[in-house]
């Protein structure tokens, strides 16, 4: 579907890229609501022209999408059999995922016409208030789409980065709601009332159902989060935007294999070149 880029996004609810009272508007309810809990979303960021020309263009590539399916705890790290039974870092839950890398996505469709909308990069940067903020500069995974099928979700757990930035494009038939546990270790671990998320007696979380067309921005550091369960046979696309703190960086070797099957000349090319330690 061809569609000229001021057609996808929702400019008269979100002018991103103007200097304007009503941009600054916007701008002051996205900090407000991250203040409040971590999470922000802006619905109907994209016309309803853009989620039928997002969701065609990812139904056209879903069958290059590369699946993989693990057991994770709330943390990703390993399990530690010296903690107690009950213990939440000694949870494990099933994981699936697909994604389908950003190459698949043509430079001209309406993907990419969203991500190089001008000023949308520093509308994020504005909502977030991040002073280092660059693209991800991996050819794989600057933009991707996830896609989940029936029985698919993501278990609770925490990002290893600070922030998110989500775009909805199709939901599953039923499931698939957005569930977090806003700022519960903002001082510690707090492993008590992760266990409680997990038991399902905990009395914070919030249930979010996010419609086709919304943009969501989360900081999910602090944040217990997941995706429950999806039901139906239509898949669940959700774009992700991917920006960080240092230019230039890519993805290891070992994590780009992992996530889409495959790596590129450019992974080898900077392996041991990142500018933090992490093994992600």
């Amino acid at each position: 579907m061809q569609i000229s880029d001021t057609d996808l996004i929702n400019l008269a609810d979100y002018p991103i890229q103007s200097d304007s009272p009503e941009r600054n508007a916007v701008l002051a309810r996205v900090w407000a609501d991250l203040e409040k809990d971590g999470c922000a979303v802006l619905k109907g960021f994209l016309t309803p022209a853009g989620v039928a020309a997002l969701t065609e263009e990812a139904d056209g590539v879903a069958d290059r999408g590369h699946s993989s399916f693990s057991k994770t705890n709330v943390y990703f790290s390993q399990d530690d059999p010296s903690l107690p039974e009950d213990d939440p870092r000694r949870q494990f839950y099933d994981r699936s995922n697909a994604f389908i890398a950003a190459d698949n996505f043509a430079k001209d469709g309406p993907l990419r016409q969203v991500h190089d909308f001008e000023g949308f990069d520093q509308f994020i940067q504005d909502c977030l208030q991040e002073e280092k903020f660059y693209r991800y500069a991996d050819p794989l995974a600057d933009v991707i789409v996830n896609m989940a099928s029936e029985g698919n979700g993501f278990p609770w757990h925490f990002d290893t980065n600070n922030f998110t930035v989500t775009l909805a494009i199709q939901n599953a038939n039923a499931g698939g709601a957005f569930e977090y546990a806003p700022k519960i270790r903002e001082k510690d671990e707090n492993f008590p009332e992760v266990k409680r998320v997990l038991d399902g007696t905990s009395d914070k979380i919030h249930v979010l159902n996010l419609e086709p067309g919304d943009l969501q921005l989360f900081r999910g550091r602090y944040s217990l989060h997941r995706v429950a369960p999806l039901e139906g046979e239509r898949p669940r696309y959700v774009a992700i935007f991917s920006y960080v703190e240092e230019p230039g960086m890519v993805g290891s070797v070992e994590r780009t294999k992992q996530l889409y099957g495959r790596t590129l000349p450019i992974h080898e090319e900077r392996a041991g070149q990142r500018a933090d330690a992490y093994l992600d």
